[in-house]
């Protein structure tokens, strides 16, 4: 449950698992995977809280805030700057759309490409919506070192190759919700 007290929503887990049973007794493959227990369900607490305070989901704020910060952008470098598929972007796009939230313009010379500007309603999102808006698993990946990065990766890249991974779901948003 996510209280509006003190502290973020990582700061409450990273809290609740120092003050939790000692893991390091536990074998070294239950102590990774309530690592990734832990990692899943602050996502998935974030995104709850977005939802509840704002209505829409994470993915939906996400791409709000890179509209607002790029005001004209278009579908393709949406999709770009989130990472995901120029389709799932634009489903994203014709839900905020829908929402009134987002403006769809063909201002430019090449009128098969359009040009997305934040309204009103989707401004009043953004100042109600808890940063960071990327969701915390972006943000947090944005703030390690590269050689940190490098060496989660690689360790990654093996771990997915002992499972059955779908390499289409790597361009999916974890806090996407569909409209």
């Amino acid at each position: 449950m996510v209280t509006k007290k003190a502290g973020t929503t990582a700061q409450k887990t990273k809290s609740k698992f120092m003050a939790g049973e000692n893991s390091q007794n536990l074998e070294p493959p239950k102590r990774v995977l309530r690592k990734f227990r832990l990692v899943f369900n602050t996502v998935k607490t974030h995104f709850q809280s977005i939802e509840k305070k704002v209505g829409i989901g994470g993915a939906q704020v996400w791409a709000l805030s890179v509209i607002a910060s790029n005001a004209g952008i278009g579908v393709s470098d949406l999709a770009i700057a989130l990472d995901i598929h120029q389709t799932t972007a634009s489903n994203l796009v014709r839900g905020l759309v829908r929402l009134d939230m987002v403006e769809v313009r063909k201002d430019g010379l090449d009128r098969r490409t359009v040009q997305l500007h934040l309204l009103p309603a989707g401004a009043k999102i953004m100042k109600k919506a808890p940063a960071p808006f990327s969701g915390v698993l972006p943000h947090a990946l944005e703030r390690l070192d590269a050689k940190t990065l490098e060496r989660l990766d690689q360790d990654l890249a093996k771990l997915m190759r002992l499972i059955d991974t779908d390499a289409s779901a790597a361009r999916i948003p974890l806090g996407h919700k569909s409209l």
